[in-house]
């Protein structure tokens, strides 16, 4: 399994996978505990028409995400407001407007763009120096975010009157987890792409949701089943020549079956007293 790894492509997508399971643990874990799943997922597809673009207009990519990312975020505050549609509802609208719209620049406004497959999937074994360095920005900022506003969240989220009573704002802390959100998804767009973010962010925090019985051991357990599970797709999406990001999801997507299921055993399992 290690010989896999001797090869500079796979070097460089093994410390990928590292750095990005670190921010991908630590605010998946504010993700699944503040019920934000679609608005992870769905930031990652918003960024699609700003990648199609970034190459022909020139473009950074990341920035050209990040603004779509910005973008969808505002146009999703405003939708929000009306009682009509709702957060889910609004935020469902957005996400098809901005794929609809990521298709039809890249058939037929730009057809000689970059490849729809690695703008959608990624492309883990293609990544470049500036990839990684982006990463480990994120991974430090996801570190700093969670020590210095992780009793912020724990506190607005789940008792928000007692937060407010204490003094602790709640608009900035939920600007700072969406803003670290946003900018979290951007960096994993290179590895997986702008559907399969979620699997970074989102999965591995609620596989260990499962099994986890204190905060700390959710933050710790999230990243070390990232990491694990980003390793050994690597290493299967190698020997099977297969793409990395599908294979990524589809495992972490068994992980979870497979602890859903655990869980759902050891709760029937009768108790014995003693």
């Amino acid at each position: 399994m290690l010989d896999a790894f001797d090869l500079p492509f796979m070097q460089r997508a093994l410390a990928a996978v590292l750095l990005l399971s670190v921010a991908g643990g630590l605010l998946g874990t504010w993700v699944v505990l503040r019920r934000l799943a679609f608005f992870s997922h769905a930031v990652g597809t918003a960024t699609f028409p700003g990648l199609v673009v970034a190459v022909p207009w020139g473009i950074a990519a990341p920035l050209a995400a990040l603004g779509s990312a910005l973008l969808f975020t505002a146009g999703l505050t405003r939708l929000i407001r009306d009682p009509r549609l709702g957060p889910d509802g609004a935020t469902g609208l957005l996400v098809v407007a901005a794929l609809a719209l990521g298709a039809l620049l890249a058939s037929d406004v730009y057809p000689a763009g970059a490849g729809v497959d690695q703008l959608l999937f990624g492309t883990l074994l293609g990544l470049t120096d500036q990839d990684l360095w982006i990463a480990a920005a994120v991974a430090a900022g996801a570190i700093a975010l969670s020590a210095a506003l992780g009793r912020t969240w724990l506190a607005t989220g789940f008792e928000p009157r007692t937060a407010e009573t204490l003094g602790v704002s709640r608009t900035r802390g939920d600007w700072a987890l969406l803003g670290g959100i946003a900018v979290a998804v951007v960096a994993m767009l290179p590895a997986v792409g702008a559907l399969l973010a979620a699997t970074l962010l989102v999965v591995p925090a609620a596989t260990v949701r499962l099994l986890a019985r204190s905060i700390p051991q959710l933050l710790g357990g999230s990243v070390l089943l990232g990491a694990a599970e980003g390793v050994v797709a690597l290493w299967i999406a190698y020997e099977a020549d297969l793409p990395p990001g599908p294979v990524l999801a589809l495992l972490s997507g068994a992980v979870f079956g497979v602890a859903a299921l655990a869980q759902a055993a050891a709760a029937r399992r009768p108790v014995v007293a003693r």
